[in-house]
């Protein structure tokens, strides 16, 4: 699901943001395991000092530090931690601690539409709307996974949110081509880069290579022949590429394996990819030169990958049934919605296994109370020539979140395009408008590509003209098994709800 979470306050000794922002002051987060230690945002707890990272994650990222005062720690995508020291916490909403996060950074007013707030933790993700106030959720968060996981007990009462500033689901991909202020950019281009090498974006061979070498662009420098670059690759791999692709034998060989040996198809295809990488014209070639160019090429990759952007939730599809007993099992899946469509990716070998545009898709779900909590999807098919219309069953307590978010996404697109033609008309010229849109980019067609779908590894409901209730045989998008597809009406997304007491956004 969507996750939000802003964490605000400075710690002692705080790094300097860089000299783009001098007076922008954040410190190198906690490691990665750390970082979802929430807040306990009771204001109980003495700062009595700067801890080590081993005592800090278990203390609360939020600490008294006077009547009124207290410690907020904002995450972003980097691993850096923004601190912000705030007043009446319990009342504050997310706007506003969204608004101290862009003062400390500096960024510019684009960013209130680029980036949300999220709460986040291994459990679940929730973006958080503008009203939405973090302290009451992260007091509501037990509540929260109960409703909306299956976590067990013990997880549910260790687990605490961290505070983040992520990108905005709802922020379209044509616009961020129109972004020019590097900070903005970089902190995209993090995240990004952050999914692709955690695998939540798969990716072809060919595009985690292209997508390495800008890594290794922006944080090596240009590529110079006959300098150690190999070397300077092959100690850091895994920062370049995901880790499927970094594996390295083991035992004898591997010991004997020089500096100077031959790079593994993983590394050599980087290398070749590394050299290839263009740099701006006039100029750009030193280390401290702008980095914009690569931040936006790397963005520019990354929107031909159908999930971008997207929040993840997670839920089990059932499998095709094999063997002489007809055994099936579930699978667990990560379901990836964005303002394009719905991708359905399977967790553990990392490729897609159903992508549909809204535009080829209806939709329901149905509740806890009346069954178990499914997300049913339904879209065109083919069985054995016979054109049939397909269910989806995706198993997930997070079903309601999902349905709401797709009826959301829907919305926003059609109030968009109502929008466009007088953009069109009286807008100022973009400057980017010489950019590729994405539907003028090519889509990976690649035979094989994780990112193509793969119904033979799906088990779903075929169904054709029978009975009083399905009146078709080739399914219509304007008419449907289901009431909510493209067509219906206006929608509102509501992100949690676990109490009456909770704001509505």
């Amino acid at each position: 699901m969507q996750s939000s979470t802003p964490r605000d306050r400075a710690l002692p000794g705080g790094k300097k943001a860089g000299a783009g922002h001098p007076e922008a002051s954040y410190a190198k987060a906690p490691k990665k395991q750390d970082t979802h230690r929430l807040m306990a945002m009771d204001g109980t707890e003495g700062n009595a000092g700067q801890p080590g990272p081993a005592e800090r994650s278990h203390r609360s990222s939020v600490s008294s530090v006077g009547a009124r005062a207290a410690d907020v720690l904002v995450y972003l995508a980097d691993d850096t931690v923004v601190p912000l020291a705030v007043e009446n916490l319990p009342s504050l909403n997310a706007h506003e601690l969204h608004r101290a996060v862009r003062e400390v950074l500096q960024l510019p007013d684009i960013a209130l539409d680029v980036f949300a707030l999220w709460l986040v933790s291994p459990l679940l993700e929730v973006q958080l709307k503008p009203k939405h106030q973090p302290y009451k959720l992260g007091r509501q968060w037990p509540e929260l996974l109960l409703r909306f996981t299956d976590a067990p007990d013990d997880d549910v009462a260790m687990d605490e949110p961290s505070l983040q500033f992520r990108r905005n689901v709802f922020f379209p991909k044509r616009r961020e081509l129109q972004i020019h202020d590097e900070e903005v950019l970089r902190l995209l281009y993090e995240e990004a880069k952050g999914n692709v090498l955690a695998a939540r974006y798969p990716c072809d061979v060919e595009d985690c290579e292209a997508l390495g070498a800008l890594v290794c662009r922006v944080q090596l420098g240009p590529y110079q022949p006959g300098q150690p670059t190999a070397c300077a690759v092959r100690e850091k791999l895994d920062s370049f590429l995901p880790t499927h692709l970094c594996k390295r034998g083991h035992g004898l060989f591997a010991a004997l394996r020089g500096r100077g040996a031959k790079a593994g198809p993983g590394e050599q295809g980087l290398l070749n990819a590394y050299c290839k990488v263009k740099e701006a014209a006039g100029g750009d070639s030193g280390r401290g030169a702008s980095l914009s160019t690569h931040y936006r090429a790397y963005l520019l990759k990354s929107h031909e990958l159908p999930f971008y952007g997207c929040a993840f939730f997670h839920g089990e599809v059932d499998k095709p049934a094999q063997g002489f007993l007809h055994r099936g099992g579930r699978k667990p899946v990560v379901v990836a919605i964005s303002l394009e469509g719905v991708h359905v990716i399977d967790s553990r070998e990392k490729h897609v296994l159903l992508g549909l545009r809204f535009q080829e898709l209806s939709w329901d779900h149905t509740s806890p109370e009346e069954e178990e909590s499914v997300l049913w999807l339904e879209f065109d098919g083919d069985n054995e020539g016979t054109p049939v219309n397909r269910l989806l069953k995706i198993y997930s307590k997070q079903a309601e979140l999902m349905s709401g978010l797709i009826e959301y996404c829907i919305e926003l697109n059609q109030t968009s395009e109502l929008a466009a033609p007088q953009e069109t008309v009286s807008g100022p010229p973009s400057a980017a408008s010489s950019l590729p849109s994405s539907a003028q980019r090519p889509q990976l067609q690649r035979q094989g590509s994780v990112v193509c779908s793969r119904l033979q590894h799906l088990s779903t409901i075929d169904y054709v003209e029978e009975g009083q209730q399905i009146k078709r045989v080739k399914p219509k998008r304007t008419t449907s098994f289901f009431s909510r597809q493209l067509s219906m009406g206006q929608g509102s997304y509501t992100v949690v709800q676990p109490a009456d007491s909770l704001e509505q956004g």
